[in-house]
């Protein structure tokens, strides 16, 4: 029988399922991203930013930084970039004249939307042939209970 802690596999079980993780969301992100750039122009960081804007409108730089686990600095650089393309836009925060609410501009709308559909057709290429959709809807509900858990928590916060 196999060592537990708190009923998860001990130690070597957790180090292999850390780096599976890992190595996975690496290769998945390394994947869209070359399709993003071949037929978009752009790179996964933008599309999850511009994605991020268009269901979001008017948010803040800070709420950006908190949903991607990021700093504020990073967060601020990667906006200036997607507006020195014209794919977005600071707009004046009428709440608080500290911050601005970012907004997707019409040419980052449709950039967004159809860069949304060559991520989803990957996605589905990437991950149909090896996941089965009952494995594939168990390991999205074992992620986002874990994803759930560790924001719950506010573990992995950026300190800058």
């Amino acid at each position: 029988m196999e060592d537990t802690l708190n009923g998860a596999p001990a130690a070597a079980g957790l180090a292999g399922f850390f780096a599976d993780l890992v190595r996975c969301e690496t290769r998945l992100y390394n994947a869209l991203n070359d399709r993003l750039r071949e037929r978009h122009g752009i790179v996964t960081s933008q599309y999850e930013f511009l994605g991020y804007l268009h269901r979001h409108p008017g948010c803040r730089v800070a709420d950006l930084a908190a949903e991607f686990a990021i700093g504020v600095g990073a967060t601020s650089k990667g906006i200036d970039r997607l507006e020195k393309q014209g794919w977005a836009a600071r707009r004046p925060n009428p709440a608080d004249r500290r911050s601005s609410l970012l907004v997707l501009t019409e040419e980052g709308t449709r950039l967004v939307e159809a860069a949304e559909r060559t991520v989803t057709e990957g996605l589905a290429e990437l991950l149909s042939d090896t996941l089965d959709a009952a494995a594939l809807s168990s390991a999205a509900g074992a992620l986002a209970t874990l994803r759930a858990a560790l924001e719950r928590d506010q573990v992995g916060i950026p300190t800058g």
